[in-house]
């Protein structure tokens, strides 16, 4: 003989306040503190960007000096010659790189290979938290029933504790039973306090992810109409869409282009220079007030030996390449892994859940599947139904 005391809610009162799953993944999506942080390193790796463009346009440069500088000249016929100058300058220089071995347009794309790692690893992130949401979410409800079912059985087992110290005293039942009972009601109270510890737990962690408290949540949806129809489909699916491997991918695109960006050390460089500027009272002979200049200057750098810097630097982006596909690899074989995981995991918990015991209820009629005893059922205030005494096959 099995006693199960279940809970099954008639009707469902859903109070104002109460939240839903999509709320609070709204919630843990704007304000989890994680996630913001990768939105803000995001936006820090964004800037590469226009650092790299920076490489194609002119750089300009003004300047500006001035001061006071006291002369005093000793000339061939024995006279002394001095003044108080009041010299300044002004001047601006604009560089223009014309060639750098590609350098600048193998930076961009790096960067832009970079911003597009870091959006993968951003949506990796999210889908981490939104995770951890869900599980906060449906921890709390499970840890609550728990409690909830843990608390009625409390009390069903005082009953019955109280109910056999009574046949014992009429002598129906010896003091073995009373004892038993006893041991039963010390397991429930053991148990009900392992239900308040999870609950309490769930709930920190909830607040800890999402942002709030939890108050009234309600039951969500099923998602297997999302879910691919087979496990092929959900692994060809992952290997398409999973931000953690698209985000591997652009890595190895960062690496490759990385030996190009190495070997543009290896090339000549070409750029141009034009100045334009103006001093006066600079000259310390005495013989001009002010000088005008302007000019243009081109200039090339052949590299002919630099101590095999830039070679070693070549190789070691090759190596980087040649880690990062391997990485890449590994990324594959762990989406892999976590889907065929996660599709197993649900299909033996769809399975496990239709071996349990139903009870159907419909208004106040109660069909048991797989009982063979059912002493009686009470209508409580809130709508729910306590079933007490059902005995399984």
């Amino acid at each position: 003989m099995l006693a199960v005391v279940a809970i099954v809610g008639l009707t469902t009162l859903v109070p104002c306040e109460a939240e839903s799953l999509p709320e609070a993944l709204v919630k843990a999506y704007q304000t989890n503190p994680q996630l913001n942080a990768e939105r803000a390193r995001q936006r820090g790796t964004d800037e590469n960007v226009p650092q790299a463009l920076a490489g194609y346009r002119p750089q300009i440069v003004a300047s500006l000096g001035a001061g006071l500088q006291a002369v005093r000249n000793l000339l061939p016929d024995n006279t002394i010659q001095s003044a108080t100058l009041r010299p300044w300058t002004i001047g601006v220089t604009v560089s223009q790189t014309l060639f750098n071995g590609f350098k600048t347009a193998n930076s961009v794309r790096v960067a832009e290979f970079q911003v597009l790692s870091g959006r993968e690893a951003l949506r990796n992130v999210g889908q981490g938290v939104l995770l951890d949401a869900v599980t906060a979410y449906m921890n709390v409800m499970a840890n609550k029933a728990l409690y909830e079912a843990q608390r009625t059985n409390v009390q069903v087992l005082r009953e019955i504790q109280a109910t056999t110290k009574r046949r014992l005293n009429a002598g129906d039942v010896t003091p073995t039973d009373t004892a038993q009972a006893e041991a039963r009601l010390s397991r429930g109270l053991a148990d009900l306090n392992a239900a308040e510890v999870a609950l309490g737990i769930s709930k920190e962690l909830y607040t800890q992810v999402i942002g709030a408290a939890p108050t009234e949540l309600t039951a969500a949806s099923s998602v297997d109409r999302l879910a691919p129809g087979t496990q092929t489909a959900a692994i060809d699916t992952a290997n398409h869409e999973h931000p953690a491997i698209l985000g591997a991918g652009y890595d190895v695109d960062v690496a490759q282009t990385s030996i190009k960006l190495a070997e543009s050390s290896l090339l000549p460089q070409v750029s141009v220079q034009a100045s334009a500027s103006r001093s006066v009272q600079t000259d310390s002979s005495l013989t001009t007030n002010s000088t005008d200049q302007a000019s243009v200057l081109g200039q090339v750098n052949v590299p002919i030996y630099d101590g095999g810097t830039a070679a070693s630097q070549t190789r070691q982006a090759k190596e980087v390449a040649s880690q990062s596909r391997l990485v890449l690899e590994r990324v594959r074989n762990q989406s892999r892994t976590a889907v065929v995981s996660a599709w197993i995991s649900n299909e033996g918990t769809k399975i496990a859940l239709n071996a349990h015991p139903i009870i159907y209820i419909y208004h106040r009629k109660i069909l048991i599947a797989h009982t063979t005893k059912l002493e009686g059922y009470k209508q409580m205030p809130d709508g729910l139904v306590r079933v007490t005494g059902l005995t399984l096959k």
